[in-house]
């Protein structure tokens, strides 16, 4: 892997300084697409950076250029779409796609701008750079957090449901939830990463209010029980079941929500802006339950915590403080909200006729174009583990022969998975042939 680069010396360069914002209307157009696949460029190359820990180009270039709140802004306005104008488009009458790889990727670039912020908020001078959009940062993180504890009552898995029957539209819609959980989870570490700056400049937002304190119920939205003993937890994409031995192992999600925790409760700063009423008192020391031996073994700094959480049992609350507050407002989600009001429909409409119905050699074209930028020797570097069978989840040797895309254990598998695998697979092959 020490050998292996996607982007040439200065290459990186061009693409970070040409990073800019498109409006809602231009998502999915030839200049914007062309953005898309610079950013997985990016992404991919941050990621084999970070693996190799050889120094990070990537994070240095987005601060260096200034970029980090243009990614921000791009991450908030393709939220703002898939809300706004996905749901206007998915009932036009005479929306009837083909196919609908086009608009898959515009509901990916939310996934691929949040996991390159992942990648590079790491370090405490990108969450400096972010200068004024770091508030609107910690608000998208907050509504993606806000929908993961929704989830976390639902039990059954998305990734599970049945696609037999579903129609191309019903398929992209399925994967477009899914994918909105994954998202959520990479803003939890983005949110953590964030915290960790929260004694090291004024713009990182304090916690004025007990901001949404009901909804602090201690579910585990990256684990589940399906059966008694039997535990699943969320890791790398996909479910798997946790052997009963590792089961009171810390998990990267949940460490990343102590952590927070941890940061925000003990520092200095928060706790001086904080308004702890009674009400955010009871549900803090709900945590206690949660600060096993076990747990204090495997990350012993919460044992601070844990101390904390003592003395405030034995704290009286002090009253709201009646001193004029000024908070800052984040602006970027209102500002695109109160450009476009009352245009989703046309906009939607414009999309259909000019975005969405692409020809079939636009859309060779563009297969060529990304089979160039998603190389299997990248992709297999990135891989954070063996593959697994894309039908019964053991590990997997066997690739696909025509689109070299899934992974099965065996030739059994392969056959039983065929006809769910063959509406990816077919398209796929055709653009490897156009090559």
């Amino acid at each position: 892997m020490d050998d292996l680069e996607l982007l040439l010396p200065g290459e990186a360069d061009v693409l970070v300084q040409g990073l800019r914002s498109f409006p809602l209307r231009e998502m999915g157009s030839e200049g914007w697409n062309q953005q898309h696949e610079n950013l997985e460029k990016l992404n991919m190359q941050a990621i084999l950076d970070a693996t190799v820990s050889q120094g990070e180009p990537i994070q240095e270039l987005l601060v260096t250029y200034g970029k980090i709140p243009t990614l921000v802004e791009e991450l908030i306005a393709v939220e703002m779409w898939k809300q706004k104008v996905f749901p206007v488009l998915c009932r036009l009458e005479d929306f009837k796609p083909q196919n609908t790889f086009p608009i898959y990727m515009v509901v990916h670039h939310e996934a691929s701008i949040i996991n390159l912020l992942e990648t590079v908020y790491f370090h405490k001078e990108v969450c400096e750079s972010a200068e004024d959009t770091l508030l609107d940062l910690v608000d998208y993180c907050h509504r993606k957090l806000t929908l993961l504890v929704a989830q976390s009552g639902r039990g059954g898995s998305l990734e599970e449901e049945g696609s037999q029957g579903s129609t191309p539209m019903q398929e992209l819609q399925k994967q477009a939830e899914l994918m909105e959980f994954e998202i959520a989870l990479k803003a939890l570490s983005v949110l953590r990463y964030i915290t960790d700056c929260v004694d090291r400049q004024q713009s990182v937002p304090q916690p004025t209010q007990p901001a949404h304190s009901k909804r602090m119920q201690y579910l585990h939205p990256v684990h589940r029980c399906l059966s008694p003993g039997k535990l699943q937890q969320f890791e790398v994409g996909h479910w798997q079941t946790v052997a009963p031995s590792e089961q009171q192992k810390l998990s990267k999600l949940d460490g990343q929500v102590w952590i927070a925790l941890y940061n925000l409760l003990l520092s200095p700063e928060a706790r001086a802006r904080y308004c702890l009423t009674n009400f955010a008192k009871g549900q803090l020391l709900k945590l206690r339950a949660f600060l096993t031996d076990t747990l204090l073994d495997q990350l012993p700094n919460l044992a601070d915590l844990q101390g904390f959480l003592a003395h405030l049992a034995l704290t009286e609350t002090q009253p709201p403080k009646k001193d004029l507050i000024l908070e800052q407002i984040p602006e970027i989600w209102e500002r695109l909200e109160r450009e476009n009001r009352g245009k989703w429909h046309a906009i939607a409409k414009h999309q259909l006729r000019h975005v969405f119905s692409p020809s079939r050699e636009d859309l060779l074209l563009q297969a060529r174009r990304w089979a160039k930028t998603y190389r299997l020797d990248v992709l297999e570097a990135l891989a954070p583990e063996k593959p697994h069978c894309a039908y019964c989840g053991a590990e997997a040797s066997k690739r696909c022969s025509k689109c070299r895309n899934e992974w099965y254990c065996c030739r059994e598998c392969q056959v039983k998975h065929w006809e769910k695998h063959r509406k990816a697979c077919v398209p796929a092959a055709q653009g490897d042939r156009a090559k």
